[in-house]
């Protein structure tokens, strides 16, 4: 039987991620007007590239953010 990768993360939270990148780059717009589906592969690599790269500082400010607010 094949192992099923298991998310560490909710898809929400992976697509609140998405946004935020798509705003730091500028794409914000063009995503919420054709959808991730419809864009060129060239702008989703760059935002697939800034999320790997860019993960770990998000999940911290966000866990040191639900720390503050405990």
């Amino acid at each position: 039987m094949p192992s099923r990768r298991q998310t560490l993360l909710p898809k929400e939270v992976l697509n609140q991620f998405k946004e935020e990148i798509a705003q730091e780059l500028g794409i914000a717009d063009k995503v919420k007007q054709v959808g991730w589906a419809e864009m060129p592969s060239r702008e989703c690599g760059r935002v697939g590239g800034k999320i790997g790269g860019n993960m770990v500082k998000v999940l911290i400010r966000n866990a040191q953010k639900s720390l503050m607010q405990e």
